[in-house]
C-alpha cells in the first residue's frame, strides 16, 4: 500500500484547501498508487526526468528524495537516457520501430495512438503513461483531429522499420 501523502494539506491546507486535497488524494494518492501500470521506482525516474527536461528545478529536491525512497540509486541520477519532447501534428505518426532497452512515453498533451504489432491501437491522452518493453515493435502518433505531445524516455538504441500503412491508419 502506498504511503499516505499529506504534504499538500500541511503546506497549503489553510490557504488552498481544495488544491491541497487534490494534490494529496488524487495526484499523489490515486495516480501514484497505480503500481500495476508503473512501479514507484519507474514513476520516480519519470517524474525526475520530466522535472529536469521541463526546467522545474524548484520541485526537484523533494522528488529526488522520494526517488531515493522508491529505490532509485545514486548511479541512476542523472539518468542514462535520452529524453525527447515530441510533438505530432494532427494525423502524423512515426514508423514502426522498436527499442533495444524499451521506452517510456509520458503523454503531456492532445490525443494520440499507440499500437504494438499484433494488437489493437490504443487511444492515449494527456496524463497517460505507456511503458514499452524491450524489442517490442510499435508505433505512436497523433489522431486525425488532434495534436499529440509526449515525453519519450529512450535509454538505448532504436531500430526504425517500415511506415504505418496510410489506408489502415485512416480507418482509426
Amino acid at each position: 500500500m502506498p504511503e499516505k501523502q499529506t504534504a499538500g494539506r500541511e503546506l497549503l491546507g489553510e490557504f488552498a484547501p481544495k488544491f491541497a486535497e487534490l494534490d494529496d488524494d488524487v495526484l499523489f494518492g490515486e495516480v501514484w498508487a497505480r503500481e500495476k501500470e508503473l512501479s514507484p521506482r519507474d514513476r520516480s525516474i519519470i517524474t525526475v526526468s520530466s522535472l529536469i527536461a521541463n526546467g522545474n528545478f524548484e520541485q526537484l529536491t523533494p522528488h529526488l528524495q522520494k526517488a531515493k525512497k522508491n529505490g532509485v540509486t545514486k548511479d541512476e541520477k542523472p539518468l542514462n537516457t535520452s529524453i525527447g519532447n515530441v510533438t505530432f501534428a494532427p494525423g502524423s505518426r512515426n514508423n514502426w520501430h522498436s527499442h533495444k532497452v524499451g521506452q517510456v512515453l509520458l503523454v503531456t498533451g492532445g490525443e494520440g495512438w499507440y499500437q504494438e504489432e499484433g494488437k489493437a491501437a490504443q487511444l492515449i491522452k494527456k496524463g497517460d503513461v505507456v511503458n514499452i518493453p524491450p524489442n517490442v515493435k510499435h508505433w505512436h502518433g497523433a489522431t486525425k483531429d488532434s495534436w499529440f505531445v509526449h515525453l519519450a524516455m529512450t535509454p538505448g538504441e532504436t531500430e526504425w522499420l517500415e511506415p504505418v500503412d496510410d489506408e489502415w491508419f485512416n480507418k482509426l
